[in-house]
């Protein structure tokens, strides 16, 4: 696997981490109860010679817990992933940007403290704007899934009071950016930009130079308030969802 060109797929799995995880391969079937794609579905990397069959293995796998079977398809996917999936019937949804941009020392920060914990209020926020879409499907709420997610690495947070939220993870060089939310009442007030201008400044302080987020496609207006902070597109990628 050439870790320069699955960077992005690396550096995503470890900031949403799955809470299960289970390896075939060097491909990780993730599932956190059905709540978002990104941390219920196969991380394919690299090339394989089996592909069918390991196909095959992941779509058994997922049939086991009683979930679809999705696949992420990014940078570092294997060569014939793609077309592997589209001849099963699998639907292509959500093709999704990685932005990025460099971190110069001089970011405007909000004033907003950055706590090493979601608060009830930021959990709050940020479930009813993103996250309450995922139904409760087993004993387990689909919000303490996500709680779980979160809670698998350390990351800053950061809450406006006004209604906005945002989530920073140090990774080496790299600072994440997840969980940017914006309640409705309070948007188009320049909240989602304080909140990422902190999360900025906050991510240089510990040492990274650069940062980096995902956007969907279709999120005209997200992307352009990252384009006007000065994020471009480093890459891309998309899932595949069983029919």
């Amino acid at each position: 696997m050439d870790r320069e060109i699955s960077q992005f797929d690396l550096l995503v799995d470890a900031a949403w981490p799955a809470p299960g995880r289970a390896e075939d391969g060097g491909w990780v079937y993730r599932h956190a109860g059905g709540v978002t794609k990104r941390a219920n579905s196969v991380l394919a990397l690299g090339e394989r010679a089996d592909l069918p069959e390991a196909v095959d293995r992941a779509e058994r796998f997922y049939a086991g817990i009683g979930q679809p079977c999705v696949f992420s398809v990014g940078m570092g996917a294997p060569p014939g992933l793609d077309d592997e999936l589209g001849r099963r019937g699998y639907r292509l949804v959500d093709p999704t940007l990685v932005m990025t941009r460099p971190l110069t020392g001089d970011e405007p920060a909000a004033g907003a403290a950055v706590e090493d914990r979601p608060s009830e209020r930021w959990l709050r926020t940020w479930w009813s704007v993103d996250g309450g879409r995922h139904g409760d499907t087993g004993e387990v709420p689909a919000r303490t899934w996500g709680e779980r997610i979160l809670g698998g690495v350390p990351a800053g947070y950061v809450l406006l009071d006004e209604g906005a939220v945002g989530r920073g993870v140090p990774q080496g060089r790299w600072l994440g950016v997840y969980c940017m939310a914006v309640e409705p009442h309070a948007r188009r007030r320049g909240l989602g930009a304080a909140v990422l201008r902190t999360l900025l400044a906050w991510g240089r302080r510990r040492g990274a130079d650069s940062a980096y987020l995902v956007v969907t496609e279709a999120n005209a207006g997200a992307r352009a308030l990252y384009e006007r902070e000065g994020f471009t597109v480093a890459g891309r990628y998309h899932y595949r969802v069983r029919a």
